[in-house]
């Protein structure tokens, strides 16, 4: 999410605040969050809005995010068994890292209303093809919520007030009957 796809990528800054609260969520919850950045010298740096601040962010050039360093901090990690992916554009990058996260046995959650493209086609097309390959779609609320589970979690009144306002539409509703 780089300063550079601002106009280009559909519904950007709706993207942005979804994704923005499903990382505020992961600190919370002291869930680790790995930030790539496509091209940085050319595309910007990842966008201030997004509330990266304290991440650090992997250069790359291939379209997946699985490059030699995200691999070694994931086994730093204990090598995780599931990944929340947000980010652009659906059926690059997500996509990529998608594929090379599922080969790894990695159960794979795509937060819909925080992936993106520049064309909605694309982005249909790439969140039809991803569930197809074996990922969930889920959705900025849908995840906060599964990830506390129970209203008694001792966290659940700080995930709540990221759910005080409901989600901005992100032009996901028409396509829904396609999925």
């Amino acid at each position: 999410m780089q300063e550079k796809f601002r106009p280009n990528i559909f519904q950007f800054t709706n993207i942005v605040s979804n994704a923005a609260r499903v990382l505020q969520a992961g600190r919370i919850l002291g869930i680790p969050a790995i930030l790539t950045e496509q091209y940085p010298k050319g595309l910007g740096p990842t966008v201030p809005e997004l509330g990266a601040e304290g991440l650090t962010a992997h250069a790359k050039t291939s379209f997946t995010m699985m490059i030699e360093e995200v691999q070694k901090e994931l086994q730093a990690l204990g090598s995780p068994k599931q990944a929340i992916l947000c980010g652009i554009e659906a059926h690059a990058c997500i996509a990529c890292t998608t594929y090379d996260l599922l080969e790894k046995g990695i159960e794979v959650h795509i937060v819909a209303d925080a992936v993106s493209s520049r064309s909605q086609t694309d982005r249909l097309f790439a969140l039809s093809r991803l569930k197809q390959s074996g990922a969930y779609l889920t959705t900025t609320e849908a995840v906060l919520l599964q990830l506390v589970q129970d209203a008694k979690h001792p966290n659940f009144k700080e995930i709540q007030k990221l759910l005080s306002q409901p989600s901005p539409d992100t032009g996901l509703l028409s396509f829904f009957s396609a999925l």
